[in-house]
């Protein structure tokens, strides 16, 4: 699937989109990289092992955190098998569900949900906390990005390993980068909070979903390599700007979106108001639609570059674009739609390989190529060989 070029020098990267309770989906997907990697390499072997970078969005901040958190032993606090359970587990209490759907139950939640955030965000603070500790950024066993949105500012704030290195006061408590980039408007709350430096200098954020900003942050992790380049006048590891995309190992993964005209259309769409645009039998239009058009956007701009550059196959994206019903929510929190949610997941593994057409943007099918799970254990063996190459150096 890769390109030959720079073999032991590739720069990994791994992006995790948002997509609330539909985090089990990449949860899934990973669970089976990993379980790829410990048979080529060792049952030890984690998925921070492997990648230079991993960024991740709400949702996906959180996996990404779970990932390269380390444990008292320095390696990630949680494998990535673990994954679905620690969101069978906890979204229940992060997202609780009304037992009783009724017609006062629907005008309550409306009623909360413009007056209000849709939950109050205390378990999910308090479960942060208890997990992470004071663990910060610079902390991570690799380098992570995830993206947040400063609502004071009106401006993105990108959280980094690298970033937190080299300014304290970027430097963040892992528990509040999570929190933060998970304050998905109208469902969770706006998280504040400060950090400080050696000299007593303070620097106060007021943030919200990093969805607003990335939620595909693919392009975002992209742009840290560039960075870094800029910023050192230098190659990193060899690479030269134009060959950057044959010198990159890129996995992209969605959370799910609703199937093509599933959710809305003109004709519903053409008599809402305000309220129906915020707020719409219990989903949320007008985040639905910007968070998945946040997401293809940066999908069709990487298969560009990626392509233009003759280096899609170093470019692996794996989304399920057809989600019906309540597993297309963000929040449906139930045994029965969780569970659904891993199944999907399953049967994402078992689909054939998908591109976004330039033509159409639409994610489609590639004729004659392998399944998802044929790719990511190709992408596995890529993974290991240049983690060896390096060693070998």
């Amino acid at each position: 699937m890769a390109n030959a070029v720079g073999k032991g020098k590739m720069v990994t990267v791994l992006s995790i989109d948002g997509g609330g309770i539909r985090g089990i989906i990449p949860g899934i997907l990973l669970a089976f990289l990993e379980s790829k990697l410990q048979e080529l390499d060792g049952t030890n072997a984690r998925i921070a092992d492997y990648f230079d970078i991993i960024a991740g969005t709400s949702t996906g901040g959180l996996l990404t955190t779970m990932l390269t958190a380390p444990n008292k032993d320095n390696r990630p606090l949680y494998a990535a098998k673990d994954i679905a359970n620690f969101y069978l587990e906890h979204c229940p209490k992060i997202f609780p569900q009304s037992r009783h759907k009724s017609f006062v139950s629907s005008v309550t939640s409306l009623f909360g949900s413009v007056m209000g955030p849709k939950y109050d965000g205390k378990y999910l603070r308090s479960l942060m906390a208890e997990l992470l500790g004071n663990l910060t950024l610079k902390q991570t066993l690799t380098n992570v990005i995830i993206p947040t949105f400063d609502i004071k500012l009106l401006q993105p704030v990108i959280f980094s390993t690298n970033d937190a290195k080299l300014d304290d006061l970027k430097n963040a408590k892992l528990s509040d980068a999570c929190i933060s980039t998970s304050a998905a408007p109208t469902f969770l709350p706006a998280h504040y909070f400060e950090t400080k430096n050696t000299e007593g200098k303070t620097r106060s954020f007021n943030l919200i979903d990093g969805g607003v900003s990335a939620n595909n942050p693919t392009m975002m992790a992209i742009n840290q390599i560039r960075k870094e380049m800029m910023m050192q006048k230098t190659e990193i590891k060899g690479i030269k700007p134009l060959d950057e995309c044959k010198s990159m190992l890129v996995l992209s993964l969605g959370t799910g979106a609703a199937k093509y005209e599933e959710k809305y259309n003109a004709a519903k769409a053409s008599k809402w108001g305000l309220i129906n645009w915020m707020y719409d039998n219990g989903a949320t239009p007008l985040l639905d639609i910007y968070f998945d058009a946040s997401s293809d956007m940066v999908d069709f701009h990487v298969s560009t570059l990626f392509q233009a550059h003759e280096s899609k196959n170093n470019y692996l994206r794996i989304q399920d674009d057809n989600l019906t019903g309540d597993a297309s929510s963000l929040d449906l929190a139930t045994s029965e739609n969780m569970q659904r949610l891993v199944e999907i997941g399953k049967e994402l593994l078992r689909k054939p390989m998908s591109r976004v057409n330039l033509d159409t943007g639409r994610f489609e099918e590639i004729k004659d190529k392998d399944t998802n799970e044929e790719a990511l254990a190709y992408f596995a063996k890529l993974l290991v060989e240049e983690k060896k190459l390096r060693q070998n150096q």
